[in-house]
């Protein structure tokens, strides 16, 4: 059983699967920030001097009515910011290398098949009896 579990963790896909989770989890955390403290402020902006930005609140009485657009905002900010990170820094090169993969990899010209060999053989044999022959 233990053996199995050692396997199963020293596979390299589970190892970079790990690595690419912590990666993944500070790199959120880096986007979040500028987000938070650089993209917000941009956003409340359009919302105007309300301390809320883009906030709308559907029942004065009750602080549970606010409806946060900017929040909405940001989380779709964050997610296309990561996405296109992950794309452009790990998506296109891991293609770009299996294509270099793949073009060396390219099969090259055919080898000659069984019955090919054995009838250059034969024809070589014929060729040479003619010569010691004459």
């Amino acid at each position: 059983m233990l053996k199995g579990f050692k396997d199963f963790i020293m596979r390299g896909n589970v190892l970079d699967l790990a690595v690419a989770v912590v990666i993944g989890t500070a790199f959120t955390a880096v986007v979040t920030a500028v987000v938070t403290n650089l993209i917000n402020p941009l956003v409340a902006v359009f919302g105007g001097n309300n301390i809320n930005g883009l906030s709308v609140q559907l029942n004065s009485k009750n602080p549970a009515t606010v409806m946060h657009f900017d929040t909405v905002i940001t989380a779709v900010i964050n997610f296309l910011v990561v996405a296109a990170v992950v794309y452009f820094a790990i998506v296109l090169p891991v293609k770009k290398i299996q294509e270099r993969r793949k073009r060396g990899v390219e099969p090259g010209p055919s080898e000659p098949t069984d019955v090919e060999l054995l009838t250059e053989i034969r024809d070589l044999l014929r060729e040479q009896r003619g010569r010691t022959g004459s």
